[in-house]
Parts: C-alpha cells; structure tokens; sequence
C-alpha cells in the first residue's frame, strides 16, 4: 500500500503516535479472522468466501465514501483500470486463504502469508525495474527457508494442500501490491471492494455449480458476516486510515501483530496448538519480515505493507 506525499501533508490531524494505534487496531481486529474460521460449523470453503464477500464489500465501500468523502455512486464510477487488476489479484488471494485456512493450521497459513511485502518486492524487481536491496534479498532466502521448514512439517501432517494455498494467497497478494505501488494509488480500497465482489460472485457460482447449494445454518450466516465485515473489512479500513501517517517501514513491522496474535486466539479459544516446525519455521519468517522492515528502508526504496487478504 503505497504512501502519498499529499496525503501525508493532509494529516496534520491525526499524530504519529494515534496513526500507529490505528494501525495495531485494524492489525489486531484482522488476527481474529483464524479464530471465527475454525468456528464455522458446517459450512464449506465457497460458502464462507460468498456470505463473508457480503460485508466485506460493503464494508469497504462505506470507508471509502467516508474518506474519501464521496457519494456510493461516484466511489463506484471513480474505479480504474488499476482497481480492476488489483481486485482480480485480491479475489485469488481471498480465494486461496479461505481454502488455506481450512487444510492447514491458522499459525502456518498466517506465517505463510506474512512473506506478501517480500514477495512484492520481488516481483517490483521484475516487472517494474525496482532493485531490491540486499537486505531485501538476504530477507527473502531467510523466509524461504522459514518457509520451507513449515512446509515440510505440514507435508508430514498431510496439510501439503493447505500451505499450498497459503502460498498461493501470498504471491496474489504480492502482486496485489506490486500493482498497487506501480499505479500510485494512495490506498487500496477500490481494489479491495472489487476483490470481495468478485469473490462474492466466485463464492456464489460455485456452491451453485461445484458446491452443496447456498443453504446453511443461521448461525455460520451471520459469522460469516461478521468475519467480512467487522474482522477484515474494519481491520483493512483502520490500516488503510492509519497507513499514510507512518513509513511503510513501520506499517509492515506493525501488522506482523496478526500473525503473532493470530495463532494464539486460536490456541486459547480451540487448543490448536503449534507445531514445532511451525514455531521454528513462524520464528525464522517473522525474523525475515521484521529485519526487511527496520533495515530494509536505510538501503533501498521501502516496500508496501502486507493488510491481511483473509
């Protein structure tokens, strides 16, 4: 999520020190999003992804009229070209992370995810000319191998599938804010409500097609819901708000907050504990994304913050 210079010159009302705040909200409301997902009771993978794209939608469209203090109809007339591609990029993140969380453990799928800012810089370097620096790069092995100790310890619990759609969530995502940082956009918001419509319509077409129908219980409906709309679309929404008054350095050390928080709702709440190459391989990933954000910005052009696809 690229920064803008004006908007860091229109945020003279809101301090450092409350942007930072925000940011650690919105990262700690998205660190629930595991927990509500081993919660559902009996609905499947493209229910959840359709009555979750609901509120999520909705959700970030309302922030992004209030921001942007504008009208539904222009927030809707105001989406581009660069909008579209990023929602087609979110839609495939937020597809495979519903999928990741559901054959694989919250703390791999989370940890996993984490490497998006890496990943993006990257694919920055391909495609849009922008060298990573070594520290960058130094980063992005040491996450590879954080990564590959997860992975092998999945593959001896048979959640092989699972880590591979997290994997799959984190490239999208990277490309997601590959494409963000190319079109300068100073948020994100309007590639993030048109991914939650396109997966609304994914989510809706295939349980109708593939699926078991669009039936399911009250109770998975409304969490559901809650899941879009008051997890990840407020947790999106104060990470976008807060963004623009912290370096993007900071803003992805912060929301590493998620994936730490992440696994321990899920520990508290329905035991599920980690495993040792889930602790080892979490540590080494975290370490990773931590060192490119501190260091990272003193010898190269900082990368765009990960907000969690989920």
């Amino acid at each position: 999520m690229p920064i803008s210079r004006s908007d860091q010159r229109t945020g003279q009302n809101m301090t450092r020190t409350h942007a930072t705040a925000i940011i650690l909200l919105g990262a700690t409301f998205m660190s629930f999003v595991g927990l509500l997902m081993r919660l559902i009771d009996g609905a499947d993978g493209f229910q959840i992804l359709a009555y979750r794209s609901i509120s999520l939608a909705g959700m970030v469209a309302l922030v992004a009229c209030l921001r942007r203090k504008v009208s539904p109809l222009k927030f809707l007339t105001s989406l581009d070209r660069n909008d579209l591609f990023m929602g087609m990029a979110l839609s495939v993140a937020f597809t495979a992370y519903v999928f990741a969380m559901l054959n694989t453990s919250v703390a791999s799928a989370l940890f996993i995810l984490s490497i998006s800012p890496l990943c993006a810089a990257i694919l920055a370097w391909v495609w849009i000319n922008e060298r990573p620096s070594k520290v960058t790069l130094a980063a992005m092995a040491l996450a590879v191998l954080g990564v590959g100790v997860m992975v092998q310890g999945g593959i001896d619990l048979g959640r092989t599938t699972g880590n591979l759609f997290a994997f799959i969530s984190a490239l999208s995502f990277a490309l997601m804010l590959t494409l963000a940082r190319r079109s300068r956009k100073p948020d994100v918001l309007g590639g993030t409500f048109l991914g939650g419509a396109f997966c609304l319509v994914i989510g809706l077409c295939c349980s109708l097609i593939i699926g078991v129908g669009l039936q399911v219980s009250a109770y998975d409906f409304w969490l559901c819901l809650f899941m879009g709309g008051f997890t990840i679309g407020i947790g999106i929404a104060f990470v976008t708000w807060g963004t623009p008054y912290v370096p993007a350095a900071e803003v992805s050390l912060l929301v590493l907050l998620e994936s730490v928080l992440g696994p321990v709702w899920v520990w508290l709440v329905v035991h599920e504990a980690m495993t040792p190459p889930e602790m080892i391989g979490g540590a080494i990933v975290l370490v990773s994304v931590a060192t490119q954000a501190v260091v990272g910005p003193h010898t190269g052009r900082p990368i765009a913050p990960r907000v969690n696809p989920g």
